[in-house]
This record gives structure tokens, C-alpha cells and sequence, in this order.
């Protein structure tokens, strides 16, 4: 494929797909959203889904399955793969845009997604009391906080697989690194990535700004439908932030102001693990959109591309 992908990424919050947007209205081009819970569809205001009446390119990556239906970063690969090889076909570029970092690097790298194998290992009865006591997510942070490439490779549900990932890191092996054979697995798609990112306290203040704009545009209500809909089970076992929070409230496990309240808190650690995630890839190029404007990061970042695309000689 002669045309790099462009890809934006970046924590939440930090306006990835208007830049993105912008950018594919500039080349003509589409928008691929790299957003694991924008596959789903019904879950609009949660995930933060560019509403259709302000699309003004096409988009791809958005509603692709129901809430109770099974969706993996192998069947985004596959998905992703082919709607940029059908939109080089035709001449049209393709920015991907969105904070999963696990689904863009399927995508443009060669990551596999082989089976994790078990064997005993006595660290394991440890942390199988932790997720009794504490919960499945509880394990999953400290395998985050050991393996943060093998975490998000592995559903924080999936508690027998996140307890294996954390015996081989103590075994002096990473989860990551079997899965796909080597540390860092080559690029199969050319790429030019673009990361946003901010001050840590304006990114806070932005990513509850946001959540309180949820609550206004009716994510309470989008949660109702959705459960009445049957697929309350389902948002649940996702730990979709946003959405079981406010099935608790709704289950009178907390009040709904409550419900907010750690909504903002669980966005705020989704960033900081994404921004641990997108900081070990070296081939990001990272914009501090800190106090600035949309149109000088779109200056920024076309002036990048422009960068890029005279240094490798490829069209983007």
C-alpha cells in the first residue's frame, strides 16, 4: 500500500475526531473511528460518538454490532484492514481516530491474537483471592500496573487470563510478548501518527466538562433505553465508563449525582492509562493542545504531515 494511514490518538477528551475531521475534509478523505466502544450501537452519548448530523465526511468504525454482541480487537483488525485497502482502491485517504490503542496497533501493525496458555503457579491462588475480595478489575490494575502492553490486550473480566499475564511477567515474561512473538511486531501498514495530549489539570477540567455535557445531551436516558432494550447485562460485563455507573444508580446501589461523580473519576484514570499506553510508541508525534485552538493544531498537525510525507516520500 504506496499511502500512509494517517492515525490521531491520544487520551480522551482531547479532540481526536474533530481533528480528524478536519484533516479527511482536507484530502477528501473518510474517518475511521479506533474506539472500542463506538462499535456498539445505541451507545451514542456515552462513547462520545460524532452525532450524524455533524458528520460532514464519511465514517467508518462506528455501529457495528449490538451491545450483547461479542466484538475483539482480532475482528477490528480484520474490519479495519479492509476498509482501508477498499479506500485506497478508490483513491481515498483514511484517518483513524480514537483512544484504543490496542486497535490501532492491530491494525497498522502485525499483532495475532492467539490463546494465552495456563499453567499452575502459586502466585496465582494470591490473585484469585484479590478478585473475590476486591473485584476483577482490582487485578486487572495490577497487572496494568506491572504490563500495561499485555492489560489492555486482555478484558478486565477475564480474570483467569489476567492472572496468567501477571505469573508469566513474574516468571520474567510478558503476556504481550508471547502473543505476538516479539517485542515490538513490525509495521504492515504504513502509518503517521499524531497524538494529542494536555496539562494534566486542563485535561481533568476538560474530561469533566465533558461528562457534565453527557449528562445535559441525556446519557441517563440513552442508559434507560438501552436496559429497557435488554441489554443491560451486556453494558454491564463491559465496564463501559459511563454506562454502569449509571445502572447503579439505577439499581439504587448510588445516587445518580453519585453516578456522575464517578463517571468523571473512572474517565480521569481511563485517561492516564491511555496516555501510558500511546507514551511507549516512539513513533507518535505528540501536539500539547494546552491553551491552544482548533485551527492552529490543525496548522500544526497538516504542517506535520506535510513534513512526513516530503521525508518518505509517500502520499497521505
Amino acid at each position: 500500500m504506496s499511502n500512509a494511514v494517517i492515525v490521531i490518538c491520544g487520551p480522551t477528551a482531547t479532540g481526536k475526531s474533530d481533528l480528524a475531521q478536519s484533516l479527511a475534509e482536507g484530502v477528501d478523505g473518510s474517518v475511521l473511528s479506533a474506539d472500542s466502544m463506538q462499535v456498539y450501537r445505541g451507545m451514542d452519548i456515552g462513547t462520545a460518538k460524532v452525532p450524524p448530523h455533524l458528520r460532514r465526511i464519511h465514517h467508518f468504525g462506528l455501529d457495528l454490532v449490538d451491545p450483547d454482541e461479542p466484538y475483539s480487537a482480532a475482528l477490528y483488525q480484520r474490519y479495519a484492514r479492509r476498509v482501508i485497502e477498499d479506500e485506497a482502491s478508490s483513491g481515498s485517504p483514511v484517518i483513524m481516530a480514537g483512544g484504543t490503542g490496542l486497535y490501532i496497533q492491530a491494525v497498522i501493525d502485525d499483532l495475532r491474537f492467539p490463546e494465552g496458555e495456563q499453567a499452575d503457579n502459586p502466585i496465582r491462588a494470591q490473585y484469585m483471592v484479590m478478585a473475590q475480595d476486591q473485584g476483577a478489575e482490582a487485578v486487572w490494575d495490577a497487572l496494568f500496573a506491572l504490563d500495561p502492553a499485555s492489560a489492555e490486550e486482555i478484558h478486565p473480566h477475564n480474570v483467569k487470563r489476567v492472572v496468567r499475564a501477571i505469573e508469566m511477567h513474574h516468571a520474567g515474561e510478558s503476556y504481550h510478548e508471547r502473543a505476538h512473538g516479539l517485542t515490538r511486531a513490525p509495521e504492515v501498514i504504513p502509518s503517521v501518527q499524531i497524538g494529542l495530549t494536555m496539562e494534566r489539570t486542563s485535561l481533568y477540567e476538560r474530561i469533566d466538562a465533558r461528562v457534565d455535557r453527557m449528562r445535559e445531551q441525556g446519557l441517563e436516558e440513552e442508559v434507560d433505553r438501552l436496559a429497557q432494550a435488554g441489554f443491560a447485562s451486556a453494558l454491564t460485563a463491559r465496564q463501559a465508563i459511563g454506562y454502569n455507573e449509571i445502572l447503579e444508580a439505577m439499581a439504587g446501589l448510588c445516587t445518580i449525582d453519585e453516578a456522575f461523580d464517578r463517571i468523571k473519576r473512572s474517565s480521569r484514570r481511563y485517561a492516564k492509562r491511555q496516555l501510558t499506553w500511546f507514551r511507549r510508541d516512539q513513533r507518535i508525534y505528540w501536539i500539547d493542545i494546552t491553551q491552544r485552538d482548533d485551527a492552529s493544531v490543525l496548522d500544526e498537525a497538516t504542517e506535520h504531515l506535510a513534513r512526513e510525507a516530503e521525508r518518505t516520500g509517500r502520499k497521505l
